[in-house]
């Protein structure tokens, strides 16, 4: 069974643009939802392989009255070729209908502020935020579709 931890209250998104999406969503508007962030990057193999059909999945699969799935694109390399304008197209490509977030870029670094915010790791990275806003997940690499299911529903459940 997965151990679901409290990391304490979710910063907001820091948000260069949208894609799929005619508003930008912020945590503090989605109260009330349990909240799956799953940051990745275009170019990140385990994000295209594995992290992303999952994204989608949940999306699919969760009432959007209960579940709130949000893409990050966090680029912490190879910047000059991971742009927007590639982001839209990649969008469209793999057909992702759910709603992503430009990370924006660092001011003084090469981590964007929201992967920085969440003290991630890498690519891919899965957050869980309960209805009240706590991060209750915060997983660098892959997780099972069994693993992530169970956490959600345990969330949903507590409500």
């Amino acid at each position: 069974m997965q151990n679901i931890i409290t990391y304490g209250q979710a910063p907001e998104l820091e948000a260069l643009t949208w894609l799929n999406t005619d508003i930008p969503l912020t945590l503090s508007d989605l109260r009330g939802k349990v909240v799956v962030i799953h940051a990745f990057q275009m170019l990140c193999p385990a994000c295209v392989v594995h992290g992303i059909p999952q994204a989608g999945a949940i999306h699919e699969l969760y009432s959007h009255d209960d579940v709130q799935l949000i893409g990050l694109h966090t680029v912490f390399e190879h910047h000059d070729v991971m742009t927007v304008e590639a982001l839209e197209v990649f969008a469209s490509e793999y057909q992702l209908t759910f709603p992503i977030a430009v990370d924006a870029p660092s001011n003084t670094g090469a981590i964007p502020k929201t992967m920085a915010a969440y003290y991630m790791q890498g690519t891919p990275t899965l957050i869980v935020i309960d209805q009240q806003g706590q991060i209750r997940l915060n997983h660098f690499g892959r997780l099972s579709d069994m693993q992530v299911g169970n956490a959600i529903g345990q969330i949903i459940s507590e409500e």
